[in-house]
Parts: C-alpha cells; structure tokens; sequence
C-alpha cells in the first residue's frame, strides 16, 4: 500500500498534510526517513511514525450509538447535523480507553433512522459485514417501541402480522410482531427496511406515529448505559451475532 494511504486511513493526516509531512522529513519507515509519499508499506511489517509516533494499522471498528432526534444518518448534511459528528465529540464516547482511533473518513452508516427518529444506529468500516446486516437476504429484525397519536386497533394487528400493502409498493410488508405496552404504545419488530416503513404501516390503518425508538438490531439491544448522543464499541461477541442467518417469527 502506498505511504500516502496507509497513513490517511489509518490517521486523520489528509493526503495533502501527509505530502507536507514528508517534504518536512517527519516521516520514517523503519527508522529510514522517506522522501515519497508513493513508497510502498507492508501494513503487517512496516514501522510508521510520523514525529515519532507510530501509526498503526486501526482495522476494522464496530460501534454503537444511540442517536437523538435532530441528527441525521449521513456523513455530510448541509441543513443538520450528523451522526458521524456526535462520534467526532470525545466526550461522547463510552469507553474511550478501550477503543482504537476512530476512521471517519471510512465510516459506513448501518441502518439508518430518520431525523426525527431516535435509538440504536450502528456504525462501522467493515462494507462486508455492513451488507450482511443490511441486505434484504438478511431478514435481520429490527425492533422500534413506538408512541402513537390514537389508541392501537387491535382489529388492525392481522395487517401487521400477514403484511400489508403501502402505496408505492409493488411488495407487501412482510410480517411484523407487535407487542402491546399501553393503549398508545408497543414494540413493532420488522425484518426489513422500507423507506419509511413504521411512519407508513401505521398510516395505512389510520393511525400516526408520535416517538419512534430503535431499540435493536439483529440480536444486538441498544445499551441502556448509553445516554442520547453517547457511543461505544461493539464487544466482540455482538460484531459476531450479525454473521449469521436472521429467522424471523410473526407473533399473530
């Protein structure tokens, strides 16, 4: 891997920092100064340091977040702010002792949630496992407590339940399970991620949504350590439950 890359993706050096660096004799690779931002590393047996500090290959990283309303799932959003800026805030991180140097020029939203929406968001640099949560092959569930405007009807459950039509779909929803808290609030758990999908569901049988929570992804719940805006790493055990093969049950 070129020098130049090696140190921008493992660092928060930009390409053009990184080309000063090296005019300024302040990179070493194994002790040697380097005069190329094209030289060649070897990530497993290079040493690279910049002042002398060595950069170290990051990996890949899996974190947890559990978002507030107002904030949107994007890198860059010109009228809002993001979640990537809630994980630049180290003050907002967990743990941060146990964790790596964070690679946001790489980050990858996993699951995302509208502005107005809150609860778990996952966020990583690992495209792989991000496709295997994300995919509709997946039928990874997703599990939302939400607060309505109307008392639910339960006459309206078979419609979560055996799936219903929404305008603009040529598909119906696949089934749901509802778990009823209060007349105005429930937990809905779904196996897949149409745009909108909680919001329109309920629409559709005349009713509206108030709050909307992500609590879970797949069998990772949202830690309820973490305050709104707060983030940690995801355990190893947690990173490898998302391997597998979701089977999703209706509860009718």
């Amino acid at each position: 891997m070129r020098l130049d890359k090696f140190i921008s993706n493992n660092s928060e050096h930009t390409r053009s920092q990184i080309r000063k660096l090296v005019k300024a004799e302040r990179i070493q690779v194994n002790g040697e100064l380097v005069d190329d931002v094209a030289f060649k590393v070897k990530s497993k047996k290079d040493l690279v340091t910049v002042d002398g500090k060595p950069i170290k290959p990051i990996g890949s990283v899996y974190y947890m977040l559990n978002k507030p309303v107002g904030y949107v799932c994007a890198n860059d959003d010109g009228s809002h702010p993001t979640v990537i800026d809630l994980l630049k805030r180290t003050e907002n991180q967990k743990n941060p002792e146990e964790s790596h140097p964070i690679p946001f020029k790489d980050l990858q939203i996993v699951g995302r949630l509208d502005v107005d929406t809150t609860g778990l968001v996952l966020v990583t640099n690992d495209g792989d496992w991000n496709h295997r949560v994300t995919s509709p092959n997946s039928s990874c569930k997703k599990t939302y407590r939400v607060t309505l405007e109307e008392a639910f009807d339960i006459k309206t459950l078979r419609h979560f339940t055996h799936g219903m039509a929404l305008e603009g779909e040529k598909k119906p929803t696949k089934p749901a399970a509802i778990e009823l808290i209060t007349p105005k609030k429930l937990r809905l758990t779904i196996s897949e991620g149409k745009y909108h999908q909680v919001k329109r569901m309920f629409a559709a049988t005349g009713n509206k949504v108030k709050k909307l929570h992500r609590e879970s992804i797949g069998d990772i719940m949202l830690d309820p350590e973490l305050d709104a805006g707060q983030f940690r790493s995801l355990s190893s055990n947690e990173v490898q439950s998302m391997n597998k093969k979701h089977d999703f049950i209706s509860l009718d």
